[in-house]
């Protein structure tokens, strides 16, 4: 940058030994160059870009093309500030204000980077590691960050030390780590939670607390859960990052499987039976055809011949309202086969010691 400025005042004293003359063809030079990479970002290489299929690259010819131009004026101001060598108080607020603008218009240019690849993101990308409940997280952090570097520099151009600064930041942040220390662990595992995504927003989990509902919310303090009775509950995400969990709706599908046991009585012909259980599935408008339902003779019972009619729905939401109905279908069909259910019987037999009197 040294250099840059002394070729610079070695080009300007050219033009004679008027210094704001000097100065003044300076900054109308770079405001030329800023206006000539302008038309060509602008025009050339947006037309260029305008081609491919992708969106990305036109949003980002039509963010870059104005921090560039804004870069050379204020180098063009920095350069004729330097030539005419004000005093030292007035050249530093110059150059320190000129400095604090371009950090400003780069820092508004990376905000608006993070969210072009961000907004993009969800369209195309193919990349199940990386979950989309994780972009506001990201989001998030890269504001954060980018707002922090931002903040870092314009105190490098104002020439204060941020040594102090930073030592009193860490012992703050260590001071306030002891007093949330359950709030940071709700918030690191909420963040190990959407980072890993054992479950999304819309699946239906069940806790080994006994938990049960669908996914509604899922924040970096806690996740809230909707069970059937329409109570929601929320658990602080320390809890659930070290429960079991079991995602109903995981898996290469969304799909449940249901399963409905039913006992008939002894000597009941199994393949009318099977064929009766089948064709309640068969019937039922819900109960999807693929995977096929299945009827499986699983053991000998005590007081009866003991099945189970296996089929898949859609929706693990419709557990509950499935195995109703299809209850009530088992119950009516096997009613109008003649198949019997039985019921647990026990037979008592008395015996009378000899001797004793009626």
């Amino acid at each position: 940058m040294r250099e840059l400025f002394e070729q610079t005042q070695a080009w300007a004293q050219l033009l004679g030994p008027n210094k704001y003359l000097q100065a003044a063809a300076i900054i109308f030079v770079f405001i030329l160059v800023g206006k000539i990479a302008d038309l060509v970002i602008s025009r050339i290489i947006a037309k260029l870009v305008s081609r491919s299929r992708n969106e990305i690259d036109d949003e980002l010819v039509a963010l870059l093309h104005r921090p560039v131009f804004i870069s050379f004026v204020l180098l063009g101001l920095t350069l004729g500030t330097d030539r005419l060598q004000f005093p030292d108080t007035p050249e530093f607020l110059t150059l320190g204000i000129l400095k604090t603008i371009a950090i400003v218009v780069w820092y508004n240019f990376f905000r608006g980077l993070i969210r072009i690849f961000l907004g993009a993101f969800p369209a195309s990308t193919k990349n199940k590691r990386l979950h989309e409940s994780m972009l506001p997280l990201i989001n998030n952090a890269s504001k954060v960050v980018a707002f922090a570097l931002a903040i870092y520099f314009i105190f490098l151009a104002w020439n204060i030390d941020v040594t102090a600064w930073l030592a009193s930041a860490g012992i703050v942040g260590l001071a306030l780590s002891f007093a949330a220390k359950d709030t940071l662990s709700n918030l690191f595992a909420g963040v190990s939670i959407v980072a890993d995504a054992p479950y999304k927003i819309g699946d239906f989990i069940t806790l080994d607390t006994g938990e049960r509902g669908m996914v509604s919310y899922i924040g970096l303090r806690s996740t809230r859960i909707m069970t059937r009775d329409d109570v929601e509950i929320t658990i602080p995400n320390g809890i659930i990052g070290n429960a079991k969990i079991i995602n109903e709706a995981g898996g290469p599908s969304e799909k449940h499987r249901i399963r409905i046991p039913v006992g008939v009585a002894y000597g009941s012909d199994i393949d009318v039976v099977d064929a009766a259980l089948a064709s309640v599935a068969k019937e039922h408008h819900e109960v999807c055809e693929t995977p096929e339902p299945r009827v499986r003779f699983r053991r000998f019972g005590e007081s009866s011949l003991d099945f189970e009619l296996l089929c898949w729905i859609d929706r693990p939401v419709d557990r509950g309202r499935m195995t109703h109905e299809l209850n009530c279908a088992v119950y009516r069909k096997f009613r109008d086969e003649g198949i019997e259910i039985p019921f647990p019987q026990r037979d008592v037999h008395l015996h009378t010691s000899p001797g004793t009197s009626n």
